[in-house]
């Protein structure tokens, strides 16, 4: 072993005097080169990069595991929320390649998007050219992190490379009836003239975020992919280690509901089709309510009516879904002026359309039974409809009800139903219906359709052609990508600059040859982020999305990322996976076995960080001084790493000193006197322990502990290194395996460490250490016993001795006993790892 550099300084010593008040310093003390973060960081960064060591091979003997986190959209800037995402996964990812296996952790960068298109509108900038920009600053950032990400893999959505294969994607859902087109309510700005995202709406008054202008609904031709085809499917996560928060929002999301559609009859000849899961209550109908935005409300508003609903229409149409839904605000609603037709009961209802009801649920229509839902109830009475009970509650004697009642009972005024049970009534109601041509048994979903289009320029292009002869085309697989043009004009207007480049408007129709336009909308970019994880397999590969001789990757191993996704990336992730398999694509059914969901770190004050509330931590400011492994161990010391929290910048030096311990602990060994024989079984089994408890904490993304158990350890060791009682081998055995715990979560200082004192280049390509279970579980600690509270016995008993073996091992003892024996034991108190105290009178 070769012996570390040394300098003078005297700062060094004055240093640890401080940080260990009454420690009398080691001789060696000020002879050991400072520890610089920023130094020894930027030559191993350099020294990685130009040496491979990240570099994934497919052929790679040992065992693959694919470790994937969720990436980041190129802003401008990692902050430190992508540091706390990305660097606890670093930690696990580097651990299981310690660990034996040929761990894939690619990276890259959702760069299609709003903010792009934004950023060229405001400054005059392509949005090509600020994506990119923001990228390189971004990577660089990434690489000063210290993570192993392989970046010969990384993949940018916004080349075409990428989005050819978006496009294709679109064609192959297109072909099988999944990729439809057809009038959906989207939010519109009267002044921009143009479709804008959620994103886009700010306000309780849902006003436009360019102009200011209140924002309407508006019907126009969108594009879906029929993510409904698969709502059952969706509703399995057999196989899946996911948390059950994701499980259960995706459930509730997708809603499934059993019941029947039944038809209602107008006078207009089009039935009204509405969904229920209270069959059995069909007879209690007093009223009909359609949503806004139902495709009847025009035709069946009588004349007189017409003004006012009109009016309402165009106030409902202006609050979001969850606005109209929020289970706190009544129902409210506006006569049409129309009937309809119970089927059942022959009875005619009154027609009103009610801003609750949504036309994307069920069939944009709700049939009222007062009687039997509370809010239904409510509205008949402030509109004073009739509240006829047809479910009779045990004990019912007919009369009028206080509220509604939503229970099972038995089924009365309801005609050849009358004293069925109504859980029974509920298939009997509908089996009549069927038998008769107006009803049918169903099962809906809450889930809809995703609109996919966007009536944008920087996202990708949708692979239609619309020809006067032909109709809509797509355009042929060979001719992909349709690129998007680079000298788009931006309008100040916000509408999408495809609409007015005739260059890429004009085409001839690939069927007829005639003149024909493209289609102008986009993809929303949840469709990049669905099955970017194929592409890190082969990011340049040119004849597939990916090259299927890499699937044995596949599917992915661990997906880390916020819960925040639950049902909008993840949910579409699913889908696009399902897909792919009915594609032929894949042999699997989920695109990732484990998930794992990360807390948010908060600012300083508590608050989520933005830079609109001025409490957003800049890494860079750390890194520069501290260093990133200092950053990157505070981040995971903060809290567990489930839960997130606030960012407490007074606790980072902390971390900086326990950093600049271990440093110490491995350039400065002890001054070694007459080894101690039990002094070093203590040193062996501390080292066991540790080991598997730092173990036990990676596997169990429990970084918070895991360092926690670091730091203990190395207390103990310069407890250990003072008393310099122990043999030199066992202090090596125990140095070199603090240095190999330390490598995933701070790589700079472990990499040189390990360099230092002589060991082989790279630290991160060793063998995560072994540990002996015998060794690693005889923890034991000194159980004082006490009686009326007076000391009486010390104890050397297991870390882990229940109460009961206290209790039992405390009143045994001779010496206990000798103060107990002919007095009554009243209570023995067990305090763990401490003491038991035995209370006698």
């Amino acid at each position: 072993m070769q012996p570390p550099d040394r300098i003078t300084t005297t700062m060094t010593q004055t240093r640890r005097s401080e940080q260990r008040p009454g420690r009398r310093a080691q001789p060696s003390e000020g002879r050991v080169e400072r520890y610089e973060p920023t130094r020894i960081e930027a030559k191993w960064q350099e020294r990685w990069e130009r040496d491979g060591l990240y570099h994934v091979r497919d052929d790679d003997p040992r065992p693959k595991f694919y470790f994937l986190t969720m990436y980041p959209y190129p802003s401008g800037d990692l902050h430190t929320g992508h540091w706390y995402a990305e660097t606890p996964a670093d930690t696990k990812a580097r651990f299981l390649r310690m660990k034996g296996h040929n761990v894939l952790f690619p990276y890259g960068f959702d760069a299609f998007g709003l903010p792009a298109e934004n950023a060229a509108i405001r400054n005059q900038i392509h949005p090509f050219r600020w994506t990119m920009a923001n990228i390189e600053t971004m990577r660089q950032q990434a690489k000063r992190m210290g993570t192993m990400f392989d970046w010969s893999r990384e993949v940018i959505t916004c080349l075409p490379e990428y989005y050819k294969w978006n496009q294709w994607f679109f064609l192959q859902m297109y072909k099988r009836g999944l990729a439809y087109r057809q009038k959906a309510a989207v939010d519109w700005c009267p002044s921009c003239n143009t479709t804008l995202a959620r994103e886009q709406v700010w306000g309780e008054d849902r006003h436009c975020e360019r102009c200011g202008t209140p924002v309407t609904k508006r019907d126009l031709e969108q594009w879906f992919f029929r993510i409904t085809a698969y709502a059952e499917e969706l509703l399995s996560f057999e196989g899946l280690d996911w948390p059950e928060p994701v499980k259960h929002m995706q459930t509730n999301w997708i809603g499934r509901s059993e019941g029947a559609t039944i038809a209602f009859g107008t006078d207009a000849g089009e039935p009204i089709e509405v969904f229920t899961t209270r069959p059995d209550t069909i007879y209690g109908v007093t009223f009909m309510v359609l949503a806004p935005e139902h495709e009847l409300v025009e035709k069946l508003t009588t004349p007189e009516r017409r003004a006012e609903v009109e009016a309402y229409v165009e106030r409902a149409r202006r609050e979001t879904e969850i606005e109209r839904t929020a289970v706190d605000k009544a129902k409210t609603g506006v006569f049409i002026g129309s009937h309809c037709t119970n089927p059942y009961s022959g009875e005619r209802v009154s027609v009103y359309v009610g801003d609750y009801v949504l036309a994307t649920y069920g069939t944009g229509a709700v049939m009222g039974v007062p009687a039997h839902d509370q809010r239904d109830f409510e509205f008949a009475r402030q509109y004073g409809l009739p509240i006829p009970v047809v479910i009779a509650a045990p004990g019912w004697d007919g009369s009028e009800l206080e509220a509604a009642y939503t229970e099972p009972g038995t089924m009365v005024n309801s005609g050849p139903f009358d004293g069925t049970p109504s859980e029974e009534g509920k298939q009997a109601v509908v089996r009549y219906g069927e038998e008769r041509g107006f009803a049918r048994a169903t099962v809906t979903y809450r889930l809809r359709d995703w609109l996919i289009g966007r009536q944008r320029y920087w996202g990708t292009p949708i692979p239609i052609i619309y020809c006067p002869k032909c109709g809509t085309v797509p355009v042929p697989e060979e001719d992909l990508p349709v690129l998007l043009p680079e000298d788009a004009e931006f309008l100040p207007t916000g509408e999408s600059p495809l609409k007015f480049h005739a260059g890429f408007l004009n085409v001839k129709c690939p069927q007829c040859g005639e003149d024909a336009q493209r289609e102008t909308d986009t993809i929303d970019t949840f469709v990049d982020s669905s099955w970017y994880q194929y592409r890190y397999l082969s990011p340049h590969y040119d004849e597939g999305p990916f090259d299927p001789s890499k699937r044995d990757w596949l599917p992915v191993h661990q997906y880390t990322g916020g819960i925040e996704h639950a049902t909008m990336h993840l949910m579409y992730f699913r889908f696009f996976t399902k897909a792919m398999r009915d594609l032929g694509l894949v042999d699997f059914d989920e695109p990732a076995i484990r998930l794992f969901n990360q807390g948010l770190i908060l600012g300083p004050d508590g608050e989520k960080m933005s830079k609109s509330r001025g409490n957003v931590v800049n890494p860079d400011d750390y890194v520069s001084t501290l260093g990133a492994d200092t950053f990157r161990c505070y981040l995971m010391f903060i809290g567990p790493w489930s839960e997130g929290g606030p960012y407490r910048p007074e606790g980072i030096e902390g971390i900086s000193r326990w950093l600049n311990r271990v440093w110490s602990l491995a350039l400065e060994p002890p001054v070694f006197r007459s080894s101690d024989e039990a002094a070093t079984r203590e040193l062996e089994r501390q080292r066991h322990h540790t080991i598997k408890a730092v173990s036990d904490d990676l596997d169990g993304f429990r970084f918070n502990t895991m360092l926690a158990r670091l730091m203990e350890y190395t207390n103990y060791l310069g407890r250990v290194r003072e008393a310099g009682s122990v043999g030199r081998t066992a202090w090596a055995e125990a140095v070199e395996a603090l240095l190999l715990l330390v490598a995933p979560s701070a790589p700079h200082i472990a990499e040189e460490l390990w360099e230092r004192t002589g060991r082989p280049y790279s630290v991160h390509t060793q063998a995560w250490p072994a540990w002996d279970e015998a060794l690693a579980r005889a923890e034991t600690y000194t159980l004082v016993v006490q009686v009326n509270g007076k000391l009486r016995d010390r104890i050397e008993v297991p870390a882990d001795i229940s109460e009961a073996q206290a209790r039992e091992l405390a009143l045994a003892s001779p010496k206990v006993r000798a103060h107990t024996e002919g007095r009554a034991v009243e209570r023995v108190f067990f305090v763990p790892r401490r003491l038991v105290n035995v209370v006698v009178r």
